[in-house]
């Protein structure tokens, strides 16, 4: 395979080096409060066959890749929730079994092979929890050393997590967007490689892998006892529900099915379903108006809580070019969603992970029933029980013996 730079508004091609970020030109016109011009896409150039090795697909030999078994996901047959949904042909995509319980190790893992090949040993990056205990956790089995900003009210779970794993942690007396602008300040000033979401190409690279791997399980699962042909392979990929805060993993996801359709394994793009937290709602909002505003927002899944998406332009870009959607969710249907989610299937996936399923759900009267569905879930519960804890009921007395409760 060749791999080249390529600019997802100019489509200029550029040579895939480590002080390339953004497309030069179009970066140019970057306003402020407004997501990012010119973010660049890894373009490949080459044929495969539907036995490709994942790492076929990358543009950094797996030579350099740190030693933990990243992606590779199980995919969840949930009967349960078939049964009760009435969805026969629903999978849930379980990226909480990652090394750090992460999807955005999917990130990390090339982030940190990128950084190695070009013997850059200093990383750097914002994150609201989970790219930074990530890029820690990643960055410690590649002895890398890295360097986080965290935002004021990120869940103490993911913050002592990126301090285990060996990072620099800084927390930032305000919100997301104000740690991102801080750490590439920091980047800018004290070199190294930044690893920012959208900024650094290779994290909507690495994301793409959870779609090559869906291609490759989705091929291999039996459907009522009958392995997939061909043609129903094609169907099989109908909705994607993906929770989505900056829309790097939502561009993620896009990437891999577009090489996929690229490479003439597929025959069409899925329809994804991006699902946001109705607080934090930037990208519905452009998609129904046609501009990013920086309107301050929280919500409860903190993994999708940002005022302005940076990989907003392109993710939208990509809802419309395919045929996409965007809805909202409430926090009450997030937090419902995610101990109904628990108690039906046996996973235990935190807020933002949740969102997706609360989308599923919110969608499904309007949903054929035969469609095959994917639902993305992101990262474990454990990552903020703060929030669960909002879906249960918690023991209130303590008992001194079996008759106390008899």
């Amino acid at each position: 395979m060749e791999f080249k730079y390529c600019c997802s508004i100019c489509n200029k091609n550029f040579n895939i080096v480590p002080e390339l970020n953004l497309c030069p030109d179009c970066s140019k016109n970057q306003q402020p409060d407004q997501p990012l011009l010119g973010v660049l896409e890894v373009k490949l150039k080459g044929i495969a066959d539907e036995t490709f090795a994942i790492s076929d697909l990358l543009p950094v030999e797996p030579e350099y890749f740190p030693p933990l078994p990243v992606g590779n996901t199980p995919l969840w047959e949930p009967a349960n929730l078939r049964q009760k949904t009435g969805f026969k042909n629903l999978f849930i995509k379980d990226d909480g079994s990652n090394p750090t319980s992460s999807f955005k190790d999917r990130a990390s893992f090339l982030v940190s092979a990128f950084a190695k090949k070009f013997n850059i040993n200093d990383i750097s990056l914002a994150s609201t929890g989970n790219a930074g205990s990530s890029m820690a956790g990643i960055g410690a089995a590649a002895g890398q050393s890295v360097t986080l900003f965290l935002p004021k009210t990120a869940p103490k779970a993911k913050l002592v997590q990126a301090l285990q794993y060996g990072a620099k942690v800084f927390q930032v007396d305000g919100n997301y967007d104000m740690a991102y602008d801080i750490s590439l300040a920091y980047s800018q000033k004290k070199g190294g490689m930044n690893r920012n979401t959208a900024y650094n190409p290779m994290t909507i690279e690495g994301k793409k892998t959870v779609s090559l791997e869906l291609f490759k399980q989705l091929g291999q699962s039996n459907l009522n006892g009958t392995k997939l042909n061909k043609s129903e392979l094609n169907r099989a990929r109908d909705i994607v529900f993906v929770s989505v805060g900056d829309g790097c993993i939502l561009a993620g996801v896009y990437k891999g099915f577009r090489d996929l359709k690229q490479l003439g394994l597929i025959r069409d793009i899925p329809k994804i379903v991006a699902v946001q937290a109705k607080t934090s709602d930037a990208l519905f909002r452009a998609y129904t108006t046609g501009k990013f505003e920086n309107i301050p927002t929280t919500t409860i899944a903190d993994s999708i809580c940002v005022d302005v998406p940076r990989n907003g332009i392109h993710a939208l870009a990509q809802i419309k070019q395919y045929n996409g959607e965007v809805m909202t969710v409430t926090d009450d249907e997030i937090i419902q969603a995610q101990a109904s989610l628990s108690r039906t299937t046996g996973l235990f996936t935190e807020p933002a992970g949740a969102a997706a399923f609360a989308g599923f759900l919110k969608a499904a009267p309007g949903l054929d029933p035969d469609a095959l569905i994917v639902i993305l879930t992101t990262g474990n519960g454990l990552k903020d029980i703060a929030s669960a804890s909002l879906g249960i009921s918690m023991p209130q007395t303590l008992i001194h013996s079996v008759d106390d409760i008899l």
